[in-house]
């Protein structure tokens, strides 16, 4: 019989940041209201992000698109084909092709739906001095994983992710 391990006395964690401004990621890349769902996915999917902010023509935050947001939006709004068979008749086949021809057939034709449309429209926001033990504590009421970090302004400087937070600690 194995012999449980004893945990060595846990040791206090420590931030290692004074400020949002020291936790932050700086110049975050974000997406344009106006930009087309497509650029979302492409952008998030080319970046390996879960989500990013959405800025307006000012440079002001104005939501947030997420992965969620766009498996929510392609659930609910992108049309799907029937599922296909395993075999086709001779006059299914021909039918399909004649549709396909005249460039009629189900799900043809890009989505045009533009990211202001399918965000979450909610910024939570600190300024670059807010206390980083403030930030987290916003973060843990939030519930967020995320908080926008805007100048005097209201232009987007960073972002502090709950990985920015995470890499802080020692």
């Amino acid at each position: 019989m194995a012999t449980p391990v004893q945990a060595p006395a846990s040791t206090p964690v420590i931030l290692r940041a004074e400020t949002a401004a020291d936790l932050m990621s700086v110049n975050p890349i974000c997406i344009r209201e106006d930009a087309m769902v497509h650029e979302a996915v492409a952008l998030l999917t080319d970046k390996g992000f879960s989500a990013a902010p959405v800025i307006d023509g000012a440079g002001q935050p104005v939501g947030v698109v997420s992965r969620s947001d766009l498996f929510i939006h392609d659930r609910e709004k992108m049309p799907y084909q029937a599922a296909v068979p395993d075999y086709y008749a001779a006059e299914e086949l021909s039918r399909a092709h004649e549709r396909k021809e005249r460039g009629s057939s189900h799900g043809a034709g890009a989505d045009r739906t533009r990211v202001k449309e399918i965000m979450t429209p909610v910024v939570f926001s600190v300024a670059p001095d807010t206390p980083a033990r403030r930030v987290v504590e916003e973060m843990l009421a939030l519930k967020v994983h995320r908080l926008f970090v805007v100048d005097g302004g209201g232009v987007l400087v960073g972002v502090v992710s709950a990985t920015d937070v995470l890499n802080h600690l020692q």
